[in-house]
């Protein structure tokens, strides 16, 4: 059985206290550790036990949320609640893995809380080696978000950023493609040209230099064409 998150709630709000409060005893995989009203009383919760989440507020009294992320050095995963959204770019900066605005529904509570559980399994290194196989996480402008290889259809390299066009939508994250590809399934992805990489089980046909995947035209280099079609093709086509 997965052990439970420890986490704590700080908001000097009595009611936003509560309300996050009856979200964390609906779920399994988090224990609440504590709550409090501030920063200060946060961490001296620290001190006395292992905290592996918060759900850190940004206004309030003694010490501010932003105020905290700034002094602490690694701190547990954080998850902002806050009415303020004008903080979100900032927060995200200091590594805050989600941002919730109040006020905040269950549904979008427990999207964060599996965020944080995945996140926390593969710091600690709990996933198991097949999960772990499966996605990884991006920055993608004021968010982490969650990569599963099977989804990814295309991944474009522009200098010092990579695009990766997926099923579910295309993100942009500060990496280069030699980034993307060292950690790449080998057998499912392929070099095709030096600013393209793609998932060979996605294509839809080859035709001269062009890979078609989906309503995408993806070029495919001099260099790179009989790698490609001597890997795509290898045993998959039929002949007479």
């Amino acid at each position: 059985m997965e052990s439970a998150l420890n986490c704590v709630i700080v908001d000097d709000e009595p009611l936003a206290r509560e309300g996050i409060n009856t979200y964390v005893r609906e779920i399994d995989f988090l224990r609440l550790a504590g709550t409090c009203e501030n920063a200060i009383e946060l961490m001296k919760v620290m001190d006395q036990q292992k905290v592996d989440l918060i759900f850190l507020d940004i206004q309030m009294p003694k010490m501010n949320g932003m105020d905290f992320l700034k002094i602490m050095k690694d701190p547990p995963i954080v998850i902002i609640t806050s009415a303020y959204p004008s903080y979100a770019l900032e927060s995200f900066q200091l590594n805050v893995l989600d941002y919730l605005l109040k006020p905040i529904t269950f549904d979008r509570f427990c999207q964060a809380a599996k965020k944080a559980k995945d996140y926390f399994q593969l710091l600690s290194g709990q996933a198991s080696y097949a999960d772990s196989k499966r996605y990884f996480f991006i920055k993608c402008e004021n968010k982490y978000e969650k990569i599963f290889f099977d989804d990814i259809l295309y991944i474009e390299g522009m200098q010092n950023y990579v695009r990766i066009y997926t099923s579910k939508g295309k993100y942009l994250t500060l990496l280069t493609l030699k980034d993307i590809e060292q950690n790449l399934i080998k057998e499912s992805f392929l070099r095709v040209h030096k600013s393209y990489i793609i998932n060979a089980t996605k294509i839809d046909s080859i035709e001269k230099h062009e890979i078609s995947i989906q309503s995408a035209r993806i070029p495919i280099s001099r260099n790179f064409r009989d790698q490609v079609i001597e890997k795509v093709l290898n045993d998959k086509l039929w002949k007479k």
